[in-house]
């Protein structure tokens, strides 16, 4: 009995011997290494399976990372791959002995039967080298965090853009097989097919436009250029009332140049047609003060949300935009204006190359969230130097960058003659006229879209819409019908300039 309790107070004293710290190892998996690289040596195949999943850094061991460099090395230029041919890859690099010798390389096809697991294995591998990235790229923030010389938003900047970087170098879109890409295809087909409008993408609001580009296209980058004081803002405003009031469509709008009440000041004068400087100064007439009051029911609870952060990075844009999307279901991002970005936390040699990375970026925005991101961009002095008909801009117009052109899906200019002092064109006055010129459409037919553009109120409407619009609110007013044409200054389209007074 007694020598039955001491061997159970023996047990007890075994359960409670704490084995020594020696402190926390970085994740690692040595022997998934040795068995991965043995399997590469054993099958031909092998390479092929895990070659977009592991580079020589993804191995712990500096020998493995030798060894591995070697493989990659003579799969690159096609030649076999077994012991014989690492052993003298390595030699021929000089590193044989570094890595162990020949015996330590036999010795790893030893370490594993088959190629079977392979690609599991070296997944596992891959994840463990991610965790020593976070690891030491987290280490280097928390060091730089405790030294009070640093800045902390430009360490913020630095991190979100070293973070972003690791995400894109280790996150790899897996290749699909082409069945369930035609029935996603088929099925967007039958979706359009059985809209009245006959439309595959989201409606602007503009008859015209959307019969051009059938819509904004999910994942295309759309460029919207001018030059200043021509309208691109007002033409995204007028869209994101269309778009939001009209057809309930939620939209994101990041104004670099204007702040959030700027913003929705130009859109209160969109909608109620109320002239800026009376919204400024409030001197509003009563009929005006009944009409905002009317009106701005339409904008309340309109899927619009706005975010004016100024000098915006790429970096902060994409998390934003992720949230927009996942909380509040926003199908249309705008970036006012392109130029304005920044790609802070990474050196470039000029602007331009800062540039190229800002619209790659946004397309690779685009793609990931699966909506359409429409960008304004301003264009250089090279349309102001050119005469008559050559003042309507052109893609070598573009401003500080090429990739703009390169890495849009749709590249839509404003032209409005009117501002250069051009009276007619070949279809008559172009007083009150603006043009859309789509220059570049990758899944579609270019060409110009002509436009009405009421300066005072920042407005943008469809050309044959015009006089329609404004004869019907007339008869709601039930006043008497308009003057003769000769009693008021016309437009090409029938309409009243409203470059003049409107007597009504």
């Amino acid at each position: 009995m007694e020598k039955q309790k001491r061997q159970r107070n023996t047990r007890v004293v075994e359960k409670t011997v704490m084995v020594a710290d020696i402190g926390k190892m970085p994740p690692q998996a040595p022997e998934l290494e040795e068995a991965v690289l043995g399997a590469l040596m054993l099958e031909k195949d092998a390479f092929s399976i895990i070659s977009d999943i592991l580079t020589p850094e993804s191995f712990y061991s500096d020998s493995h990372q030798a060894i591995f460099g070697a493989i990659y090395n003579l799969a690159m230029q096609q030649k076999p791959v077994d012991v014989l041919t690492v052993v003298e890859e390595l030699k021929r690099r000089g590193e044989l002995e570094a890595v162990g010798g020949a015996v330590y390389v036999a010795e790893l096809t030893d370490k594993v039967a088959s190629a079977a697991h392979v690609e599991y294995h070296a997944r596992i591998i891959s994840q463990k080298y991610l965790a020593r990235q976070l690891i030491t790229f987290s280490s280097d923030v928390v060091n730089q965090a405790f030294d009070e010389m640093v800045d902390v938003d430009d360490l913020m900047q630095e991190t979100e853009s070293k973070l972003f970087e690791i995400s894109q170098r280790n996150v790899k879109k897996d290749v699909v097989q082409i069945n369930p890409v035609i029935k996603e295809a088929l099925h967007n087909l039958e979706m359009a097919a059985n809209r009245e409008d006959g439309l595959s993408g989201l409606q602007s609001g503009f008859k015209k436009l959307d019969e051009f580009t059938s819509g904004w296209q999910k994942s295309d980058l759309v460029i919207i250029a001018a030059r200043p004081a021509m309208g691109k803002t007002a033409l995204v405003l007028t869209m994101a009332k269309n778009m939001a009031v009209d057809y309930n469509c939620p939209i994101g709008i990041f104004s670099l140049e204007m702040s959030n009440v700027q913003l929705v000041n130009r859109m209160i004068v969109n909608v109620c047609q109320i002239e800026g400087k009376k919204i400024k100064s409030g001197r509003l007439e009563k009929h005006e003060w009944e009409r905002l009051d009317s009106k701005i029911k339409d904008l309340y609870d309109a899927p619009i949300y706005v975010d004016d952060t100024p000098s915006l990075s790429i970096f902060e844009l994409r998390t934003k935009a992720r949230r927009l999307v996942r909380e509040h279901g926003v199908k249309i991002l705008v970036i006012d204006y392109l130029q304005l970005m920044n790609a802070s936390g990474m050196n470039y040699g000029s602007r331009e190359q800062e540039v190229s990375m800002i619209s790659r970026s946004l397309k690779g925005l685009a793609k990931e969230l699966d909506i359409p991101v429409i960008a304004l961009s301003q264009l250089n002095r090279g349309v102001e130097s050119r005469q008559g008909e050559g003042k309507r801009p052109q893609l070598s117009d573009l401003r500080e960058s090429g990739a703009i052109e390169q890495d849009a899906d749709i590249v839509c200019f404003i032209h409005r003659p009117e501002y250069y002092k051009i009276s007619e064109d070949e279809q008559g006055s172009t007083a009150g006229l603006a043009e859309i010129v789509i220059a570049k459409h990758r899944n579609g037919p270019t060409g110009i879209v002509r436009m009405k553009f009421e300066n005072q109120y920042a407005l943008f409407k469809d050309e044959e819409l015009q006089y329609e619009e404004f004869s019907s609110s007339m008869n709601r007013r039930n006043l008497p019908p308009p003057p003769p044409h000769d009693s008021y200054p016309v437009d090409a389209g029938g309409s009243f300039n409203r470059n003049n007074e409107n007597p009504f």
